[in-house]
Parts: C-alpha cells; sequence; structure tokens
C-alpha cells in the first residue's frame, strides 16, 4: 500500500499543478488512476482505522474489566473480520478485466428436453445470485425450448466486477436428478455449458470491418408479446471471418437491437483476443492447464443424496437448493483464491 500512497500523491500533485489538464486524454487517464487507487486505499485506511479503535477498546476493557465492553469487542471484531474478507477478495479481483460488466450465455448439452430444463434453472440460479449482489440483469436473447427449458440464453450482468466474479463460472456444469420428464422416474444426467464474457467499452478498439459480417433481421420468437412479432425487429450478426454468430431480440427497435448485437459481437472478439493472448503464454506456462474451461467443473446432484461438488476446488456443499437460489459466493471465492488473477 505504501507504493500506491505513493504513486497516489504523485497524481494529485500533478493535478494540482494543473499541466495534465492540457492534454485531454493524459488528464482522463490520470483521473482514472487515482479513483483506482483510491478504490483500494481508502477501503484499506478505514479497515486500518477500525482495528486501531478495535485494539483501544480492547485495553480499556482489560483496564475496566467491562462486560458490556467484551461483548461489544466481539461484535466489532465480526465485522472486521467480515470487512477483511471482501478487501481480501477485491485484491484477487484485479485483472484487467475484472471490473467489468459480463456477457453470461447458457446453452443445454446434448439430451432434448432434459438437458433444456437444466439449462433454464442455471440460467435461474444466475439471475438469483444476481439480485444478491444488487446486480442489474437484462436478459438480451432467449430461444426457449419446445416442451420446456430454454435452447440458448444470453444476459447482461452489469455491476462492478461482475465478470471478475463470473468467470469462476465458465465451463460445463453437470446435473444428476430423477428427471421429472421420465414416466419411469429413472435418474439421468444432463450437462450444460456457461460462457462468460466482459462487457466491451466503448473506448476499447476492437476492429470489426462491416465487409466481415453478415446482418440478417426476422420476427422475434418466444413470450414477447403481439407488438414485438409484427416486424422483423430481431437482428442476426454473423462475424464470417471467426464464425461467430451473435442475435438480439429484446428490443421492437431493429436499431436498438443492432446496436446490442454489435456489443455482444465486440465482446466476444475481445474475449477471442485474449484466450489467443493467454494460449501463448500457457506455451511457458504450465500453472495454465489447471484452468481448463472446456471441461466438467461442478456437479449438481440432487438424487440419491444431495451435494455441489466444484472439481477445481474440491469444495463441497450439501445444500443444493441454497446454491441453486444462487448462493455461489463459497464456490467464486474458493475459485479466486486457488487461481487469483491467473483466471481468465
Amino acid at each position: 500500500m505504501t507504493a500506491q500512497a505513493k504513486r497516489l500523491g504523485e497524481l494529485e500533485h500533478a493535478m494540482a499543478e494543473g499541466s495534465i489538464w492540457t492534454d485531454q486524454e493524459k488528464a482522463r487517464l490520470v483521473v482514472g488512476e487515482v479513483k483506482e487507487i483510491k478504490r483500494w486505499l481508502e477501503p484499506y485506511h478505514a479497515l486500518r482505522k477500525r482495528l486501531d479503535d478495535a485494539q483501544a477498546l480492547s485495553e480499556m476493557a482489560e483496564a475496566e474489566g467491562d462486560e458490556a465492553l467484551v461483548g461489544e469487542l466481539g461484535t466489532e471484531a465480526d465485522q472486521i473480520d467480515a470487512q477483511l474478507e471482501a478487501l481480501e477478495l477485491q485484491n484477487m479481483l484485479r485483472g484487467p478485466d475484472d471490473a467489468r460488466d459480463a456477457l453470461l450465455t447458457i446453452h443445454p448439452g446434448a439430451g432434448g428436453t432434459e438437458s433444456q430444463d437444466w439449462a433454464e434453472m442455471l440460467m435461474r440460479m444466475y439471475v438469483r445470485w444476481a439480485e444478491r449482489h444488487g446486480f442489474k440483469v437484462e436478459m438480451l436473447d432467449l430461444l426457449e425450448g419446445e416442451e420446456a427449458g430454454i435452447k440458448s440464453a444470453e444476459l447482461q450482468i452489469t455491476g462492478r466486477y461482475a465478470y471478475g466474479l463470473l468467470k469462476a463460472e465458465k465451463g460445463v456444469h453437470r446435473l444428476v436428478r430423477i428427471s421429472p420428464f421420465d414416466s419411469q422416474s429413472r435418474r439421468h444426467t444432463s450437462f450444460a455449458s456457461v460462457f462468460v464474457y466482459p462487457v466491451v467499452d466503448e473506448d476499447i478498439e476492437i476492429e470489426v470491418r462491416d465487409d466481415d459480417l453478415r446482418i440478417d433481421t426476422f420476427r422475434a420468437s418466444g413470450k414477447g408479446g403481439q407488438h414485438v412479432n409484427k416486424t422483423s425487429s430481431a437482428v442476426r450478426i454473423t462475424h464470417m471471418p471467426s464464425g461467430i454468430v451473435v442475435s438480439c431480440q429484446q428490443e421492437r427497435s431493429q436499431f436498438k437491437n443492432k446496436a446490442t448485437a454489435m456489443k455482444m459481437l465486440k465482446a466476444r472478439l475481445y474475449e477471442r483476443a485474449v484466450e489467443e493472448r493467454e494460449a501463448k503464454k500457457a506455451e511457458v506456462d504450465k500453472q495454465k492447464t489447471d484452468i481448463a474451461w472446456g471441461n466438467q467443473i461442478r456437479s449438481y446432484v440432487f438424487q440419491p443424496y444431495t451435494m455441489v461438488n466444484d472439481h477445481r476446488t474440491d469444495l463441497k456443499v450439501s445444500d443444493v437448493q441454497r446454491v441453486m437460489d444462487g448462493d455461489l459466493d463459497p464456490f467464486i471465492e474458493a475459485f479466486l483464491k486457488r487461481f487469483g488473477s491467473k483466471a481468465a
């Protein structure tokens, strides 16, 4: 923290001196860096002060033998511990994209209705998780299954560190349960994949040439209401060099759907570039092989017992319903403690 405090002093001196304001781009970068440093220093100093106050309270309680003060000190210690854990979690979220909003996509695996139902259960789980954190959730694209569940979903989750937290969820999720769609009540295993992309800011340059795009319009489907289905407002964009396809049918306006779809495309192209960069690093960094996003990362067992097991961290939680209601933080924190900023 000493180095950060020194850097903050240098930047604030430059701002007070006034020379940086003649260059708008430089000023923007300096102001952004000052805000980022303060985001780390302010909670650190607040915690440091609280610890000092608790120490003084402890000495007073010991000197006076005051039982009420001892009880107050215990409550304060619990709150300090929670504040310290929050600061430690923030320290794990130091990747270049961790503070960004997230685009989350869900696709069922093979298995028809059973897997599609599982994909919808996962979608509900992530919506509940986001609501617990006070994040905004926007459904960008949803393709419902014929009988039940969903064939695909794309959500934007807006909130600071949404991507940094949700990157722990990339991979294949496995469900074991007695199928409600099986007349013989047999146990089934279903799979669904989850992908997470950072939302790309407008100031990040992602080159997308018009000649590389195929843009199709079509009528929106699903429960959008009569108005949304009357015109070809939905937009599908295919980026031909990469084969990436995105679509959006959330708005009645074709223009708004196209703008959202372009944002989704840029996010995926950005993530692709990051993955290519990390793949090159992996040639010399063998630890990257531990993070295999294409493999099964977690199992959710409903029968014959209840257990959620994360295969990367070995964390097991027996209350499967609590997890499905959005209590994912133990898994996310265990993942970040093990992999930290190395996770991409």
